[in-house]
């Protein structure tokens, strides 16, 4: 961790911040998140471990992101499997969660008598990161160490939490992006390929894409996709 006046630590995310919107230029999702959580560990006081918890609110499922140490996973599939814990609540009540001492910590009885039984992170802080209809993430923070984050790091880590927000949200929309970018291009293939087979315009080609969609009840990008496949066999 960095050490230095709250200003200091303020202006370093800042600028970490803007080099992580540069590197969306190259960058993919995942190396977002990775660097999410690595700057995390670097610049919030007493963090020793980090990870991103995304919830599907659908299918009631989670998923173990970017994580530092495989603790960070461990810690989280508890949390599932007890359905309680700090990053759960993190990320369902849009809030901020700290917990000081595992071992004297009246919530969430069952998932901290396990994590003290099984593992060695003894604090942590979690930071809700994301929330879309489908979709929630928390920003999590751990250590081996009682009471390791202070009112100071909760601050920080706050406003590093609130940057890498706007960060990943600009990184998904572009991932976004270029996967629509990339269903264009497969089906213009696939209209390309019925305008030269049928001798019909564009309009009429995606016209019968979309009979064809209808009547087998497959999505239009996914029936492009078979039907560049099927024609290009050796780029399976």
């Amino acid at each position: 961790m960095i050490e230095g006046s709250s200003n200091g630590i303020h202006l370093t995310i800042a600028n970490l911040v803007r080099e992580m919107h540069d590197s969306l230029k190259s960058s993919d999702l995942d190396a977002t998140l990775a660097s999410i959580t690595a700057g995390a560990v670097d610049y919030v006081d007493g963090a020793q471990f980090a990870g991103i918890l995304m919830v599907d609110k659908r299918k009631k499922t989670t998923e173990s992101v970017a994580v530092t140490d495989p603790v960070v996973e461990q810690l989280d599939a508890i949390q599932t499997r007890v359905g309680e814990g700090p990053c759960l609540e993190a990320a369902w009540e849009h809030d901020i969660v700290r917990l000081n001492d595992f071992t004297d910590e009246p919530r969430w009885p069952a998932f901290v008598a396990e994590t003290v039984a099984r593992t060695s992170v003894r604090s942590s802080m979690s930071f809700e990161l994301y929330s879309s209809d489908s979709t929630l993430g928390a920003l999590n923070l751990f250590s081996e160490h009682d009471n390791a984050f202070s009112a100071e790091a909760e601050e920080v880590g706050r406003v590093y939490a609130t940057h890498a927000a706007l960060v990943l949200q600009r990184a998904r929309e572009k991932e976004n992006f270029n996967s629509a970018l990339a269903s264009r291009d497969v089906i213009g293939q696939a209209k390309g390929m019925i305008m030269e087979r049928f001798d019909i315009d564009s309009i009429a080609a995606f016209e019968l894409l979309r009979k064809l969609s209808q009547e087998s009840n497959t999505p239009v990008k996914e029936l492009a996709l078979q039907l560049v496949a099927r024609d290009h066999p050796e780029s399976d």
